[in-house]
């Protein structure tokens, strides 16, 4: 007898078998979902909210999807030598590998300690933040092995690292929130033992440093063009979701607080990079606010979403003054974003699912 699910299962692997994500194994194909790129240039999802974001972007390019399967991806990391963007499915606890070579997409690392912000160091060695169950930062030497960069401050251990940078120096830069230690869907829920939630500093020496100890889970980070200044999202402690810029001191300290963008149209700053312009390109979708008064649905009434999720999914571009000049529409909503390719102006962007590329006339700073 003719299994009933088999005949949409087999209609689906034949449309990803040109995109190459069938590399993606059967227990996640529940939350795959199709694409169907834009026919018209310039591509409508491209908007130009300032007639200066008109030179980023490229006429004859247009959103696409590069892979999907996935229950949370996060965590972009472009390796240039190699030619392939890790990410992280914290949920499914895993990392992938997309490579531009073959489109495929592949599983890089199962039992990855749900692993959330990556980056690619200045050697070619993956820096991972393990925001759950180990609570540390790790890095992924070129032979494989993994060594411990910070798991603990002060002897207490760290709460939920998530988001990083690797500065020219070498020094690396993550924030530690409390998200991966919330709950049991992107780890296992724990105690804080931090008693505040800081943005930390590894020095060349090893030695690890609070430099930002003031800001209520902070999350997303990322350096100007010429590091001297830190960019740092507050996902809690003001009205809206907030990035502040720090100036960069010469002793690996920071000062001069001073908020550089507000989200206040209900958007969800999340991870963000900044390109050669010193723009920021920041993941964006709803936030979750919810109504003040429910809507009556006929059978029941229902406390919406303040913003439709559809008009906020997606990428916001802010220039160095933190004036919004361009927004990038997609399908689902974006966490974070790595600028990839042989020229670093490929945005690769981690949306709920999927993975979603865009090819841009700017470039990744770093």
């Amino acid at each position: 007898m003719q299994n009933k699910t088999s005949t949409p299962r087999r209609q689906w692997l034949k449309m990803a078998a040109g995109t190459g994500l069938t590399a993606l194994s059967a227990a996640a194909d529940a939350q795959s979902f199709g694409f169907r790129p834009n026919q018209r240039y310039p591509d409508p999802a491209v908007q130009i909210l300032d007639p200066s974001f008109t030179k980023y972007r490229i006429y004859s390019s247009t959103v696409e999807q590069v892979a999907t399967g996935m229950r949370w991806a996060e965590g972009p990391a472009y390796h240039a030598k190699g030619g392939y963007l890790l990410f992280s499915d914290i949920p499914n606890n895993r990392i992938m590998k997309f490579d531009e070579a073959t489109g495929k997409t592949t599983v890089y690392r199962e039992k990855a300690n749900y692993a959330n912000g990556n980056v690619i160091d200045r050697q070619g060695r993956l820096i991972t933040c393990e925001h759950s169950v180990t609570r540390r930062v790790t890095r992924t030497e070129l032979n494989g092995k993994i060594t411990v960069l910070a798991d603990s401050f002060e002897g207490k251990r760290l709460n939920a690292p998530n988001d990083i940078v690797v500065k020219s120096d070498d020094s690396i830069w993550f924030t530690d929130p409390v998200f991966g230690i919330n709950g049991e869907w992107e780890g296992s829920r724990a105690k804080p033992e931090q008693a505040t939630t800081n943005v930390y500093r590894i020095g060349t020496d090893g030695k690890l440093t609070a430099v930002i100890t003031e800001l209520v889970n902070p999350n997303g980070l990322a350096f100007s063009p010429d590091e001297k200044k830190l960019y740092v999202v507050e996902w809690k402690g003001t009205p809206n979701r907030s990035i502040w810029s720090f100036d960069v001191n010469a002793d690996g300290s920071v000062s001069n607080k001073t908020k550089l963008i507000d989200a206040a149209d209900q958007g969800a700053l999340d991870g963000f990079k900044v390109d050669r312009d010193g723009n920021l390109w920041c993941g964006w979708g709803s936030n979750g606010a919810l109504q003040a008064e429910p809507t009556d649905m006929g059978l029941r009434k229902v406390f919406g979403l303040k913003g439709k999720s559809e008009d906020l999914d997606g990428v916001m571009v802010f220039n160095p003054q933190g004036k919004a000049i361009g927004f990038i529409q997609l399908p689902e909503r974006c966490a974070n974003l790595a600028f990839g390719g042989p020229k670093r102006n490929r945005l690769y962007m981690t949306s709920s699912h999927s993975v979603y590329a865009l090819y841009v006339e700017s470039h990744g700073a770093a």
